[in-house]
């Protein structure tokens, strides 16, 4: 099973070894640039709006989004905050919604959270919500299982039609 090897016994010589095998030539190394890295990348930082913003126009990103200024228009986003100073006119839809400031026009997430110093005027369709004392709300709040996907039912296929009867009158 085992054998005993010579090489560590007193007295042994390296020249009574036997000759090695010359090695295969190795094949190159890839260089350290050529290994990809495993972890993944870090999510960016939200984009920050400031409050001398003013923006005219949709915004849509996966990613996230702060708002400090002012937004005519729709966005969409991961996750939206709107800051306290911000003004908002139009439809948002995220994933995840925060509103510190104004809101005129349709809130669409999966959650949403209204602090004390939020203003919405316009509907609210949420998976979860969350209201702090203070908040001012004005419209309707709905929940669905997927607020995101723009209240759009599934269409039902239509009966085929049945044939007329002509009317007695």
């Amino acid at each position: 099973m085992f054998s005993k090897s010579k090489i560590n016994e007193p007295g042994h010589k390296a020249e009574e070894t036997t000759a090695k095998p010359a090695a295969a030539p190795e094949a190159p190394r890839p260089a350290p640039s050529d290994f990809k890295a495993t972890a993944p990348k870090p999510k960016p930082a939200a984009s920050v709006l400031s409050s001398d913003l003013h923006i005219t126009g949709n915004i849509k990103t996966t990613g996230d989004i702060q708002v400090e200024g002012t937004v005519e228009g729709d966005i969409r986003a991961h996750l939206l905050t709107i800051g306290e100073s911000a003004t908002i006119k139009g439809e948002v839809i995220a994933d995840d919604v925060v509103i510190n400031g104004r809101i005129v026009g349709r809130v669409r997430g999966l959650k949403v959270r209204l602090t004390a110093t939020a203003r919405v005027e316009g509907d609210i369709i949420h998976k979860t919500i969350a209201i702090e004392s203070g908040a001012h709300f004005e419209g309707s709040v709905q929940r669905q299982d997927d607020p995101l996907n723009g209240g759009k039912a599934r269409p039902v296929p239509a009966a085929a039609p049945a044939a007329a009867a002509p009317l007695e009158g």
